[in-house]
């Protein structure tokens, strides 16, 4: 048999290894490797630098947003009080309990008022239809009330004096949620005013309400002589002037909000002393600058950062505009209720404003329930306009 010439071995051949076949080298398409090592790093970077303020942050818990000191950065920080330490243990368990559910799930409405309420009438057009989910609480700082309501009478709580601009009205404040917090069906906790309105019906108030998971706090920052003019260097080193925020006090939050306020004694004490009208030659008012203070620095991504309250301070007063019985129109109402962007000016030289959306759940919604200031003249205007204006 003859021997194929690739298999004879000569002398010195027999220990040499076969020499391979030369094969084109294959040449890997770079572009699908940089592109795969690209999408790899992106998602590692979203897993260690978790993105904020994304719609699931409005509909899930706060926490699934992870906090800003989370994932930022570690920056160099000064040692906590003893006060400091124990009030962030008590707010993290409150943020960060699970909600126990209600079978019967409510919104409590505290107004906040000098004496009898002049739009009883109106709220219980408006209430009426929808018992048992609702409750009524009545903070009556001056007289007591006389109600023309049934829906009102028995809901008064007991009240103290209320001096307007001082720690008092944040007294009152927490004086209406320690009454509705009792009631374990109460998760929404709305402050009204005697001057407040409804600007829709209850069934839309209610979804709107119960549909997010965040509170509705105003919340912004003011460098001017009106905002953080008016803060104090004894509020260090708990507050310190980078953190200080104003906004109108009319709120509506969730059940875990309110439990954080009443817990609240270390920041609460901070405004107590520090934040008065005619203080070291300024006048800081508690109720514009405790609870936008506090929820910046506890839980920024938990609130809207706006009111669901409208109040126009176009005038450029001590106090917002107040509608006579002549304003209220049906045009009026319609263009409250169709805002949906908030607005915040600056009180320094520059008298910056700025436009914000007005976002639920990630969805730009109308931004107001309630509105204010009317006189108690307007009622019967009111009262003939509520049927068309809150089908808008």
């Amino acid at each position: 048999m003859k021997i194929p010439q690739a298999w004879q071995l000569g002398i010195g051949d027999q220990y040499k290894m076969p020499v391979p076949r030369h094969r084109p080298s294959s040449r890997r398409p770079i572009w699908i490797i940089v592109l795969i090592s690209l999408v790899c790093v992106l998602l590692i970077g979203a897993y260690i630098y978790p993105p904020q303020h994304y719609p699931a942050c409005y509909f899930f818990a706060s926490s699934v947003c992870a906090p800003f000191e989370e994932w930022f950065p570690a920056m160099p920080a000064r040692i906590l009080t003893d006060d400091e330490m124990a009030s962030r243990v008590v707010i993290k368990d409150i943020l960060s309990m699970p909600l126990v559910p209600s079978k019967n799930p409510k919104i409590a409405f505290m107004f906040l008022t000098p004496r009898s309420l002049p739009f009883e009438r109106l709220w219980e057009k408006f209430f009426l239809g929808n018992e048992g989910r609702f409750s009524i609480y009545v903070h009556a700082s001056r007289e007591k009330p006389e109600h023309v309501s049934p829906l009102f009478i028995g809901r008064d709580i007991q009240s103290e004096k209320v001096v307007w601009g001082t720690i008092s009205m944040v007294d009152a404040e927490k004086r209406l949620l320690a009454n509705a917090l009792q009631d374990t069906d109460n998760q929404r906790f709305v402050l009204l005013s005697d001057s407040c309105i409804p600007l829709h019906d209850f069934d839309y108030v209610y979804n709107y309400l119960m549909g997010t998971n965040i509170s509705f706090i105003d919340c912004f920052q003011d460098p001017g002589p009106h905002g953080n003019g008016r803060y104090s260097k004894h509020m260090l080193p708990e507050v310190e002037e980078r953190d200080f925020r104003k906004g109108a006090q009319w709120f509506s939050v969730k059940r875990q909000h309110a439990l954080l306020i009443l817990a609240d004694s270390l920041y609460y004490t901070k405004f107590k002393l520090y934040c008065k009208p005619n203080m070291d030659g300024r006048h800081c008012y508690a109720d514009e600058h405790y609870l936008p203070t506090l929820f910046h620095m506890v839980d920024p991504s938990g609130i809207a950062n706006w009111s669901t309250t409208h109040v126009d301070w176009s005038e450029g007063k001590w106090h917002p505009k107040a509608y006579r019985a002549r304003d209220v129109t049906y045009e009026l109402l319609k263009n409250i209720t169709s805002i949906d962007e908030s607005y915040h000016v600056t009180s320094d030289e520059k008298k910056v404003g700025t436009w914000r959306p007005c976002l639920r759940n990630g969805v730009k919604r109308p931004c107001y329930l309630f509105a204010r200031k009317f006189y108690p003249e307007a009622l019967d205007n009111l009262m003939h306009l509520f049927s068309n204006y809150t089908a808008i």
